[in-house]
């Protein structure tokens, strides 16, 4: 294998908007267990801030997460928003007094929490809307994929969404979806450690869709692998004078030109080093030794 360097790109359209490939997700805004305010109402302002002060111009949010903090500590900090900013959401879901994340997928709910979004941080079109499609729940049957598809479409039809999104999905729903409406991301949980999507990242590329990992550095939940925690990134962090987090994140920009990062946090060092991952190129011989 030769040890060159690829070519990888600046930007990915999500939709017909052009965004860089390394955005924001706020989902770490608020407070312990995405619930209430932040510890520090004024550093999760300035994390926002820095955020669009570095390029970003792609930022992921939920009307559930906080719930409701997250869309308003953005539009504190960044309202009147910039010209080309895409503001992302997603619904499907919503947030209950213990912290669990109840499903919401009735059209009249998807419906009613598009509308929140919009309330909250006040604009009068998102970018896109990610339908959170819920895994198999206990005593819990979804509407059909169509009804929710059907609304989503209404949606955009009445300008309140540019663009739809999926989170969460095979690709057998993928292409059920596809064969209904244009899709202009996917969001599932996807890293280097974590590789069972990638039928759909690879369907999202030949579409020319953006796919989004979630969990990019492993899962968040306690207890669960990391890609930090590896001792091949730790290997390759060494050679580039990088952090083990950079190299995982720069590994998903080269692994696929559609890939569109949203890494979180509340901390502006730590945002700065996420955003430095851009900057880090692999060679094969790095990416082999990952992939190993």
């Amino acid at each position: 294998m030769p040890d060159t360097a690829p070519d990888v790109p600046d930007t990915y359209l999500l939709g017909a908007l052009p965004v860089h490939r390394t955005g924001f997700g706020a989902m770490q805004l608020p407070g312990r267990g995405v619930m209430g305010p932040p510890r520090d109402h004024d550093a999760a302002v300035a994390v926002l801030r820095r955020a669009v002060e570095l390029g970003v111009d792609h930022i992921d949010t939920a009307q559930f997460y906080g719930p409701d903090v997250a869309n308003e500590l953005i539009r504190e900090a960044l309202h009147p928003y910039a010209d080309g900013l895409a503001l992302v959401s997603k619904v499907g879901a919503r947030r209950d007094a213990k912290g669990g994340w109840p499903p919401a997928q009735k059209p009249a709910e998807l419906r009613e929490d598009v509308h929140q979004n919009l309330r909250t941080l006040g604009v009068e079109q998102l970018a896109a809307v990610n339908l959170r499609i819920t895994d198999p729940l206990p005593n819990y049957t979804p509407p059909p994929l169509d009804d929710q598809l059907a609304e989503m479409l209404a949606l955009q039809d009445e300008g309140l969404i540019a663009g739809i999104g999926l989170s969460n999905v095979t690709l057998e729903q993928l292409d059920h979806a596809l064969s209904q409406l244009d899709i202009v991301c996917v969001q599932n949980p996807y890293s280097i450690l974590d590789r069972t999507h990638e039928d759909v990242l690879q369907r999202c590329l030949a579409e020319e869709i953006a796919f989004v990992p979630f969990f990019p550095l492993g899962s968040a939940f306690p207890g669960m692998p990391k890609v930090t925690e590896q001792p091949q990134v730790q290997e390759v962090a060494r050679r580039h004078d990088a952090t083990p987090a950079q190299v995982g994140l720069a590994w998903l920009l080269q692994h696929a030109p559609n890939v569109l990062l949203i890494p979180g946090t509340s901390s502006v060092a730590h945002l700065e080093e996420n955003m430095g991952a851009g900057q880090l190129t692999l060679t094969a011989e790095d990416v082999a030794t990952l992939e190993a």
